[in-house]
């Protein structure tokens, strides 16, 4: 069964059976009228036409893009924290930071003062009003505000954690408070008082929310004349994923997905539009408040770099996926390293690694051991570069990098930039890397891609893939049944596919670089888009036992098929879930026959039946209707091994029929912590 737990919903069409939907759409293939004869659906359960899927077929790919991750699943709310997003010169563009006051009571200003050596860029604030006298300061005081990235959400009864660095000649006097958004309302405050801060001095306050506010801002007031430096303000609120920095809601929409891998930080964002702005990992890692950050050139905007390679491996770790590394490679959009040059690159490689994998005691392991985690994390995948194939210098820089890796770590899998699906790969490599971004039509093809490619060398990671352009809107659902087919031919086909994940993962509303994307959200809300709901029908695959299936042969060319046998952990059932895409525009009757079970049947009740379906092909969730487009489950009460089934056009359907024995054998014994959707 598909289980939607808590989030069962009525429909308001009903699924009878074995969930008859009656959409009226666009024609895309016509594919008879109702009175053609049932398509008959073959599932061969013997043993000689079984195959185990690899554990890890099923991942996600992480880009910092959209403000996926500042502003999205790192928590922090403060918007350039460290003052730094202007440039390491002075004067520098402090935005979003604004001034509370004006220019006769308060003057701001950048200088170099900041104790921090990689972050130079401080703030100094001048007050020139005061509690006494003649230039009295306005009520409520003076000094410096941040909305976040585009408004704070403050949720009542919850604590948020204020962390500055704060110097000044004279006694301080600080007022710092979580208000709305024109400052006058205050939900949270506390004062920070301080007769020394003549040195460069930590600060922490805790505050307690006592209302919700989705739209919330940081301030730092006072009334008291004088000069008050700061620099890398935090705020992060108290309760976070497992712990580690990371935003609930967001990153349990990735957990739901029971990912197997996780792909990070990027895609272009580790490439840069220049080498001087690419991801290097060094620069990420050790205390939050000393990482210089960097401007993200390709999607162009600035990131703290809170969100940083250990982080990444933290986050891998919390969602049981294997971390799959991708560093850079001495390319960029529009520079590149000579080979003859790439040393440097080809250590910070190695380095890499050692501070993942290496012990406590080596020279980068030490370094994450004084990060809060002393034993090792479990990094096995590393890919050299993103779509850098064909540039002048990947080919002799990958060999370089590939060759001091495998000295040194032979378990370590490698992934080339290059397509190896229909040319043989002119380097060694584990897997071969292969991104698809195209139409609903092209991608729905796309489903016998690699049906005849070579059975030898090195495997497919397929780490980029969707449906794009006028078909794909910001979500559709014509998009998602085309890559569910997509889906499905890679799973039929992962005996030389390994891994695979859709592109990109998260969308803030407020910086849409890319369109679609997976996950949708603002500060305070978030919704998925049908085509993360058709992931959610793969969860249970990876590691899974793969069935042969048969569709007549006359039968329509809009539709696919697969089925394999998963465990359930939570109820400790074998299940046999068929999957059917059908991409035509009319609803199809089948004839489905499961054969050579042996000893094993399909018990009469307990199975279920999910579609993902709606009444126009360009339907979309969005923030006021996150569940236009949703998977609808209902109960199966007359399974069995021979059974009727009508699907409705453009739509996905699995049906998850309940065994009657738990010792079906299963190659590898694949057990699945959940079967939701």
């Amino acid at each position: 069964m598909i289980v939607m737990g808590s989030r069962k919903v009525s429909y308001y069409v009903l699924l009878l059976c074995f969930g008859i939907v009656v959409v009226s759409v666009s024609t895309f293939f016509a594919i008879g009228d109702d009175t053609v004869q049932p398509v008959r659906l073959s599932v061969n359960a013997s043993d000689a036409s079984t195959r185990q899927i690899p554990e890890t077929l099923f991942g996600i790919f992480f880009e910092e893009i959209n403000h996926a991750g500042a502003g999205g699943i790192w928590a922090e709310l403060v918007s350039n924290r460290g003052f730094e997003a202007g440039g390491p010169n002075t004067p520098s563009n402090i935005s979003p930071w604004s001034i509370i006051g004006d220019e006769s009571t308060i003057s701001v200003s950048t200088d170099r003062s900041s104790c921090f050596d990689r972050n130079k860029v401080a703030l100094r604030m001048d007050v020139l009003c005061d509690n006494g006298g003649t230039n009295i300061c306005p009520t409520g005081g003076v000094g410096i505000y941040n909305p976040g990235f585009w408004g704070m959400n403050i949720e009542q009864g919850k604590a948020y954690k204020v962390t500055l660095f704060v110097r000044s000649f004279g006694k301080i006097d600080l007022s710092v408070s979580l208000t709305d958004s024109s400052g006058l309302k205050k939900l949270a405050t506390a004062s920070i008082i301080s007769g020394d801060v003549s040195n460069w001095t930590k600060m922490e306050v805790l505050l307690n929310a006592t209302e919700t506010n989705h739209n919330s801002r940081l301030q730092l007031t006072t009334s008291k004349k004088g000069v008050i430096w700061f620099d890398q303000v935090s705020a992060m609120p108290v309760e976070t994923y497992k712990g580690h920095g990371f935003r609930n809601d967001l990153v349990q929409m990735m957990a739901d997905l029971e990912p197997r891998f996780i792909r990070f930080p990027g895609g272009c964002f580790v490439e840069g539009e220049w080498l001087r702005n690419a991801f290097r990992w060094k620069e990420t890692i050790g205390p939050w408040e000393q990482r210089p950050g960097h401007f993200g050139d390709v999607w162009m905007y600035w990131t703290d770099d809170g969100l940083g390679y250990f982080e990444f491996l933290q986050l891998a770790e919390d969602l049981g996926a294997a971390p799959v590394w991708v560093f850079n490679n001495g390319i960029s959009h529009q520079d590149q390293v000579d080979t003859s040059d790439i040393s440097p690159f080809v250590q910070e490689a190695l380095d890499s690694i050692e501070f993942a994998r290496g012990d406590s005691s080596s020279t980068w392991g030490s370094i994450r051991a004084s990060m809060g985690h002393p034993e090792p994390f479990d990094l096995k995948y590393v890919a050299l570069g993103n779509e850098d194939c064909g540039k002048k210098n990947y080919r002799g820089n990958y060999i370089k990098i590939y060759n001091a890796i495998k000295r040194v770590y032979p378990d370590i899998k490698i992934i080339s930039n290059c397509d190896g699906s229909s040319v043989k790969l002119d380097h060694p490599a584990d897997y071969y890397d292969f991104h698809i971004y195209t139409s609903a039509n092209q991608m729905f093809s796309m489903a016998h891609k690699f049906d005849k490619t070579s059975r030898s060398g090195p495997k497919a990671f397929v780490s980029e893939y969707a449906v794009t352009g006028s078909d794909a809107g910001t979500g559709s659902l014509l998009a998602a049944v085309a890559e569910a087919a997509f889906l499905i031919g890679l799973e039929k086909n992962s005996d030389i596919v390994g891994m695979a994940s859709y592109a990109p993962l998260f969308v803030n509303t407020n910086d849409r670089r890319w369109n679609p994307d997976a996950i949708v959200f603002n500060s305070s809300h978030f919704y998925g888009t049908p085509s993360y709901w058709v992931q959610r029908f793969f969860t249970v695959s990876s590691g899974a036992t793969l069935l042969d299936t048969t569709l007549d042969a006359n039968s329509a060319s809009s539709l696919i098929a697969s089925a394999i046998i998963w465990k359930n952990a939570e109820d400790d059932n074998y299940y046999l879930r068929i999957k059917i895409v059908n991409f035509g525009s009319k609803q199809v009757s089948f004839k489905i026959s499961v054969n050579n079970l042996n000893a094993y049947s399909i018990r009469k009740s307990g199975s279920s039946q999910t579609v993902l379906t709606s009444v126009n092909l360009m339907d979309e969730n969005s923030l006021n209707n996150p569940k236009k487009v949703f998977p609808v489950e209902v109960p199966l009460n007359s399974a069995g091994e021979n059974m009727d089934a009508v699907v409705p056009p453009h739509s996905v359907t699995s049906i998850d029929l309940l065994m009657e024995s738990s010792s079906i054998r299963m190659p590898g014994g694949h057990h699945s912590s959940a079967s939701a959707i």
